[in-house]
């Protein structure tokens, strides 16, 4: 069969990169293609067409995408490849130029919200997502393997961070309205779900295109009010939209989970200006320590940079400095990657790739250090873990608490999306342990 010959039956794979968005979206074009009658299949078996969602964060993203396009070939020479996603949006021209392995079909982030006619009419389309005004659909009922659902409500980004593509790639803020919202984790919820996450490209500016405007704690309260979704969890926030009103609420809040995701970027207060960043090292500090002295127990992440363009190695030794005192559970460490099209790819000072992946290695020891000095305040205490997995021949069930912990605990598979208090016990190969103590909470 030639590769251009219709499709003789209908089985579609996925593989999906990137953030939380993207595996929403995903989600969301997985509900397309099964409503128009396809049957999903693993990315390593035979398919008739495989989706590619591409990421472009870095140029890491990039190559790993042109990975899974040429394997997606060799696997079903005759498949049908469509390539969609932020890279897709971005340098489409760089996968239609792969030499004898360009996909079938380039799509923009817009085009995912009608995936299935865009397959059928076989155009490339990249949508101008500069122009773009309002939010796309949320169709979303469930959420293919996973127990916790995963829910877009906002898109797009106007910062300007001078390292970052994001605005080029997913176009200006739009926001979800909020009943949209509140009905959408209603159908979450009433197929199971018991925890929603609530995910965006920039959370924090939630709300403020609308008429009226509104806020991400406002949204947030409404959910509280609704007194649907057992668990609700946020994305990441912005250290200078981590309001104290919205820290008050997750102090009351007996729905919201004690997780924050704070990008740093840099603890280098003039790597921090040359990235455009709206705060300094000082700020963003004392935001940290706020949320720990409401949240003694919260699990708080950030993301790094590492060999940032002109990054000294004093630079780098005031982030590593910050660090060691600053009260995070997790570091997410990236290396430096050129973006063309950004304000920093055409800054000076670009370090060596082997200066850049040293650095990196250096954020990543710290960020080991860290997590297990805040996995091992917890043992002797009792978490509420809502279970995930089920090991048949260990018997053991695994699972997240409320502050973003995997704990694994001797249980029967009916354990799985039900919430209980387990008891820590040990820290092993970098997982927490602990004994079942209650019967499902809900």
């Amino acid at each position: 069969m030639n590769r251009h010959e219709p499709l003789t039956g209908k089985r579609f794979a996925v593989a999906t990169l990137g953030c939380k968005v993207n595996q929403f979206e995903t989600a969301d074009m997985i509900e397309q293609m099964q409503t128009d009658g396809w049957h999903q299949v693993k990315f390593s078996e035979v398919a008739d067409l495989y989706l590619i969602n591409s990421c472009t964060v870095t140029a890491r993203s990039d190559a790993e995408s042109r990975r899974l396009i040429r394997r997606a070939r060799r696997t079903n020479p005759h498949a049908k490849i469509v390539a969609t996603g932020c890279y897709a949006q971005v340098a489409p021209a760089d996968l239609l130029n792969l030499p004898d392995l360009q996909p079938d079909l380039v799509l923009g982030n817009q085009e995912k919200h009608d995936l299935v006619q865009h397959i059928k009419q076989g155009r490339h389309q990249i949508t101008d997502l500069t122009r773009l005004k309002a939010s796309g659909p949320l169709r979303l009922t469930s959420f293919a393997e996973h127990t916790r659902a995963f829910l877009q409500i906002q898109n797009g980004c106007e910062t300007g961070c001078s390292y970052c593509i994001v605005p080029i790639a997913r176009g200006p803020s739009r926001s979800v309205p909020p009943l949209e919202v509140l009905e959408a984790v209603s159908r979450l919820v009433a197929s199971g779900y018991q925890e929603v996450v609530l995910t965006g490209i920039h959370m924090g500016a939630y709300g403020l295109d609308l008429s009226p405007p509104g806020s991400l704690t406002a949204l947030v309260q409404q959910l509280e009010d609704q007194n649907v979704v057992p668990r609700l969890r946020l994305g990441s926030i912005e250290p200078n939209e981590l309001t104290d009103e919205l820290l008050a609420l997750f102090k009351k809040s007996s729905r919201l989970c004690h997780h924050l995701h704070i990008p740093l970027q840099s603890g280098s207060d003039s790597v921090l200006q040359r990235m455009g960043r709206s705060y300094d090292t000082h700020f963003y500090r004392t935001r940290v320590e706020s949320a720990v002295r409401l949240l003694p127990d919260a699990f708080i992440a950030a993301d790094l940079i590492a060999g940032f363009p002109g990054e000294t190695e004093p630079e780098f030794l005031e982030t590593c400095r910050l660090l060691e005192t600053l009260p995070v559970a997790d570091l997410h460490v990236f290396p430096y990657s050129i973006r063309p099209g950004t304000k920093a790819a055409s800054m000076p000072g670009h370090l060596k790739p082997a200066i850049i992946k040293e650095r990196a290695e250096q954020l990543r020891i710290i960020a080991t250090e860290k997590r297990s000095a805040f996995q091992q305040r917890f043992i002797d205490s009792t978490l509420q873990v809502l279970g995930q997995r089920h090991n048949a021949k260990t018997g053991e069930v695994s699972g997240l608490s409320r502050n973003y912990l995997e704990v694994s605990y001797q249980g029967s598979a009916q354990l799985l999306n039900q919430e209980v208090m387990v008891e820590i016990q040990a820290l092993q190969n970098g997982l927490l342990t602990g004994r079942l103590i209650t019967p499902p909470l809900r």
